[in-house]
């Protein structure tokens, strides 16, 4: 298969169009289908500490036999490591579960306002980039608040903010106020899981137009619109179409069809990054 092509983020670094989701592929089993994904052609790989699956994704990096430095291995700070000590001890524990010398990228999961401190876990990934523990450094679920605070705090803007993003909900908000920012959209649950528009028109039909599946035309979609999809498949035939996805290209309406399945609110679960919180 054909290199992925690449984004260039805003501190220089370069990072894979779509990466792999590895939530909730755990022992054995699991670290099977990440290096069935590695062999697949996948070079970005998508933990964290709360998906309790480093050591899989580190033993599946180990077994593939592909230089380190040529896939991107990317983490996440949970809520309850918040401080900034506990942020710096929390990264350094994933490095050890993951058997690796340095992350390439490593967010803050969720800003958990009414804690107070996710302010403190930037301040420390600011610090651990300096310190050559992680590459490249972002977020995820950040709004536009969030954003605006630690970028004034620390003068550092997130490479990345990885948000849920999917046709019921494309946030063209959030979008925008990314590429004001100069930050790379990145997508959790790209297909919209439970409801993925698989058998809507506006997908259906692109998927015969291009002799394409209904999910390739999705993620093909996220990849127009610049998000960064991150699809999770522990079936081999899947990972394989779902990075296949840069042989064809969606018209102008066919990307517009799919963004106007968006609702006002279609997020999954209700995921309010102003009052969900996971720790």
């Amino acid at each position: 298969m054909a290199d992925t092509p690449t984004y260039a983020l805003n501190d220089g670094t370069t990072i894979p169009a779509i990466g792999f989701g590895t939530y909730p592929l755990r022992g054995e089993a699991g670290t099977g289908a990440i290096l069935n994904a590695l062999e697949v052609g996948y070079r970005l790989l998508d933990t964290a500490v709360n998906y309790e699956n480093e050591f899989e994704v580190g033993e599946a990096l180990r077994r593939s036999g592909l230089p380190r430095d040529e896939v991107l291995v990317a983490s996440k700070i949970p809520g309850r490591h918040h401080g900034y000590e506990d942020a710096v001890a929390s990264v350094r524990a994933s490095l050890e579960r993951l058997g690796l010398e340095h992350t390439d990228l490593h967010l803050i999961h969720w800003p958990n306002p009414s804690q107070g401190k996710y302010v403190e876990a930037w301040r420390a990934l600011v610090q651990l980039q300096k310190d050559g523990l992680v590459r490249s450094i972002g977020v995820s679920n950040f709004t536009e608040e969030h954003l605006g605070r630690i970028i004034d705090d620390t003068g550092v803007t997130p490479a990345v903010n990885q948000v849920e993003l999917h046709p019921r909900f494309p946030q063209d908000r959030m979008r925008e106020v990314h590429e004001r920012l100069g930050i790379r959209t990145e997508a959790w649950s790209p297909m919209g899981k439970r409801r993925a528009p698989l058998d809507e028109d506006a997908v259906t039909s692109a998927a015969r137009a291009h002799d394409v599946s209904p999910g390739q035309v999705i993620l093909r979609w996220h990849v127009q619109l610049g998000s960064l999809p991150i699809p999770k498949s522990a079936d081999a035939t899947r990972q394989a179409e779902n990075l296949d996805v840069f042989g064809f290209e969606l018209t102008p309406a066919e990307v517009a069809a799919i963004t106007a399945l968006g609702e006002d609110d279609g997020r999954l679960f209700g995921g309010d990054p102003d009052t969900h919180e996971e720790m």
